[in-house]
């Protein structure tokens, strides 16, 4: 049964049925009777479905929800049958239809994020056991086993190193640009990335209690949360209904007439009542499409235009997620800043490491010449060695420096330190032991992210940084986009955990992101918006509005848009109840009839169509 009612109410179907209703409507205008009523086509295609949700409701519901808009239509489509107007009878039904299915249209959500994210979970794991490695399950992995794991691999489960040195591409767990460098007694995350060196962990935390597992969990359990928007129509039918049926009755006993009754029953129904949010939300998602915004579902827009508080993360959003060279320091007088990273692009052209590869892009583009290396050696997490044109080159860490026996003066640590504190990674170069120079990368700031906090302040709204950055990168980054509230440091858990302290306190939050950290964030949030142009899948799948060019100046947009939205749903829903109001005076005085009285809230429903389509034209800037 369930199958035929959703074939029934399939869009296909309800075209078939809108084209015999309007035959009908052409064939009695011009007064041509055939042997069978083409409505009855109309009123069986779009009224079987309305009577099965009724008659379901009606069994299944509790308390007040037995009574549904969709009841109210089916007592008129029974009555208008009764007293032989078909027509009139399918056209309450196929309005109804098409409200339904321009609702479902603009409510569907997306599914795949999670499986995406369990995707992310590793099967296998490499455990040491008398000095051999057995590869297990993930399952079978207990808490401090030794796990080895080579370069290139997923981290199985979340430990600490015992053995090795490596970097490890941590973004999934913390949105950092950067992959991390970690030593012994440094925390790895079960799915994240070991970049270069092989290690030796203990496993800490296994199973369900593992931080990715956490993760998908979180997803799932924000996703439960969120409540499908409310239909107006089914609110209002606990009043509708026994109002109808009241009216109804009073027409018929005080006036004898049935045609009256039936006509009050059919110009009562909530057809354009029914329209009235879906189709302004069609209008404002349209809108948006135009500026390359996606929007899920209506009850997004709603909520947009309720937030007050809204929430970025870093790496991606307000920044482009892209290193880039942005300082060359020399301190050498022998070498200009075009030979400093002529030798230290040479060095890292044999590097697989992101800061060696951005060093050797930027080279490139200012068209400096590369050297031939004939030796080259690279230590995890702490540097490279290179020989060039009979030059010793090192470029690495701190660490990597004082390793190799180079001095670093007092100068180049003060240097060290305050690209550190803008949030920059600073790679040390040598020639020969000897300390000469250092080249910092660091993420680009869009150009709209000031502007944009600009207005959003202005538009009374609390703007929060949240990051899984350290604090330093974060406060550089705030800073120079004006917002004041910063949270660093923080892992998925504890960004979705800042979101419900806020709502919390009554705060109606947007979350902004692009990684696959930012997801549980991105479902806690009241809306969450992902950046679709780099955006992982899964931050674009857990969110409720994506940005198709990441262009985040268009968030003040978003905001206007869902004010204009709600003010035009409301505005419908008054013009459609005052429309009802006239013909049901109309009806029981007996000038419309079930078919006259169909046509004019027929035309309720068109004006409440057109009046949402104004959205779409409308400006917003």
């Amino acid at each position: 049964m369930k199958k035929v009612i959703d074939f029934l109410s399939g869009i296909p179907m309800t075209i078939i049925g809108g084209i015999f209703l309007a035959i009908s409507l052409i064939l009695s205008g011009m007064g041509i009777h055939l042997f069978f009523e083409p409505a009855w086509v109309s009123v069986f295609i779009c009224g079987v479905p309305l009577l099965y949700i009724s008659i379901w409701r009606l069994i299944f519901n509790k308390g007040i929800s037995k009574i549904s808009s969709a009841l109210l239509i089916c007592i008129a489509m029974i009555a208008s049958i009764i007293i032989g107007d078909i027509f009139a009878a399918g056209e309450v039904t196929f309005i109804m239809a098409i409200g339904a299915i321009l609702e479902e249209k603009t409510t569907e959500r997306a599914k795949k994020g999670l499986e995406k994210l369990m995707s992310l979970a590793p099967l296998q794991g490499r455990r040491i056991v008398n000095g051999n490695e057995e590869m297990v399950g993930t399952e079978e992995i207990k808490v401090n086993d030794i796990l080895r794991v080579l370069p290139g691999e997923t981290i199985p489960v979340d430990g600490v190193i015992v053995d090795g040195n490596t970097s490890v591409d941590q973004s999934v767990m913390t949105g950092e640009a950067l992959p991390v460098d970690k030593e012994i007694n440094d925390t790895v995350f079960g799915g994240t990335l070991n970049c270069f060196g092989s290690i030796d962990i203990r496993a800490t935390q296994v199973g369900e209690n593992g931080s990715l597992q956490k993760l998908i969990r979180m997803v799932q359990d924000a996703e439960d949360k969120k409540a499908p928007m409310a239909r107006i129509a089914d609110v209002c039918a606990s009043w509708l209904v026994p109002a109808a049926l009241l009216i109804s009755v009073f027409a018929y006993i005080f006036t004898g007439d049935i045609i009256r009754a039936v006509t009050v029953l059919v110009v009562f129904c909530p057809c354009a009542l029914v329209l009235a949010t879906p189709t302004a939300i069609m209008g404002a998602i349209g809108q948006a499409t135009k500026h390359g915004v996606i929007i899920k579902s209506g009850e997004v827009l709603e909520n947009m235009g309720k937030v007050d508080t809204i929430t970025f993360d870093k790496t991606g959003t307000l920044t482009l997620g892209k290193l880039k060279v942005s300082d060359i320091f020399v301190f050498s007088d022998e070498l200009s800043e075009q030979e400093l990273l002529s030798f230290a692009a040479s060095a890292e052209t044999k590097s697989e490491h992101p800061l060696g590869k951005a060093i050797v892009e930027y080279a490139r583009q200012m068209n400096v010449e590369l050297k031939d290396v004939s030796d080259f050696a690279m230590e995890s997490g702490k540097g490279i060695y290179a020989l060039t044109d009979s030059c010793h080159l090192l470029c690495g860490n701190k660490k990597y420096m004082y390793e190799k026996g180079v001095e670093l003066p007092k100068k180049i640590k003060n240097t060290m330190e305050v690209f550190c504190n803008e949030g920059k990674a600073p790679i040390l170069v040598a020639i020969n032991n000897v300390c000469v120079g250092i080249i910092a990368l660091s993420d680009i700031l869009r150009p709209t992210a000031s502007e944009m906090v600009k207005k959003l302040k202005n538009m009374n709204t609390d703007v929060v940084l949240l990051t899984g950055d350290n604090k330093k990168t974060a406060d550089y980054f705030a800073k120079q986009v004006g917002i004041e509230n910063i949270k660093a440091d923080l892992l998925p858990a504890d960004k979705a955990e800042n979101i419900i302290r806020m709502q919390e306190n009554q705060k109606k939050v947007c979350m902004i992101g692009d990684g696959i950290n930012d997801a549980p964030a991105l479902k806690t949030a009241d809306v969450g918006i992902a950046m679709g142009g780099i955006g992982s899948d899964i931050a674009v799948d857990a969110s409720d509005i994506i940005l198709m060019s990441d262009d985040i100046s268009r968030i003040p947009y978003l905001k206007r848009l869902s004010d204009a939205t709600v003010k035009t749903i409301k505005f419908s829903i008054g013009l459609s109840l005052l429309i009802n109001f006239f013909a049901i005076v109309l009806s029981v005085q007996g000038l419309l009839t079930p078919t006259t009285g169909a046509l004019v809230h027929n035309g309720g429903s068109v004006l409440v169509v057109l009046i949402a389509a104004l959205l779409y034209d409308r400006k917003f800037e």
